[in-house]
């Protein structure tokens, strides 16, 4: 049963670290293309009681679509509910995540924050150091790595196509 449960986990480890990156590569290019690196530089020099401000906005951005989504499944609309709960998640991830990278240094002035952070940062070394043990996560790790260098490759070639 713990050889079971250390495979599922290490699946879901390995698919959070290939979204962790997408999504990270996703909210750069964001960044780029709405022209918001004055913000990020203005987030990341901010103080901390604004970056605590800061951080909660995006849990006011997606606790609406958490809702909605939850209001499709209590009427029965299960794919759209589970879909549009999939998108909240991926939305606040991307935005949580951005927001904690920029201002980081000021949130963990908070010694509440601060104990949080370091009891999770902890909790989670202990984890993945457990997954990473596994067969399961081995073998998906090179799986990852293959598809990133089938991509890599692939958009290289059209590219070049393009180019031509």
């Amino acid at each position: 049963m713990k050889k079971l449960l250390l495979s599922i986990l290490a699946i879901i480890l390995i698919i959070e670290e290939w979204l962790w990156d997408a999504l990270s590569a996703f909210g750069h290019v964001l960044i780029r293309l709405l022209h918001l690196e004055v913000v990020e530089r203005w987030l990341s020099q901010a103080s901390p009681h604004v970056a605590l401000m800061a951080f909660t906005i995006p849990l006011l951005i997606v606790t609406p679509i958490n809702l909605a989504a939850f209001a499709l499944l209590a009427h029965g609309l299960i794919l759209q509910g589970v879909l549009l709960e999939i998108v909240a998640k991926l939305l606040g991830t991307l935005l949580v995540s951005r927001v904690f990278a920029l201002t980081k240094p000021q949130l963990l002035t908070f010694r509440v924050l601060a104990f949080v952070y370091a009891t999770i940062r902890r909790w989670l070394r202990w984890a993945h150091q457990k997954i990473t043990e596994t067969k399961v996560y081995k073998i998906a790790k090179a799986l990852k790595a293959e598809v990133k260098q089938r991509f890599a490759a692939w958009f290289k070639s059209i590219k070049h196509h393009a180019n031509d």
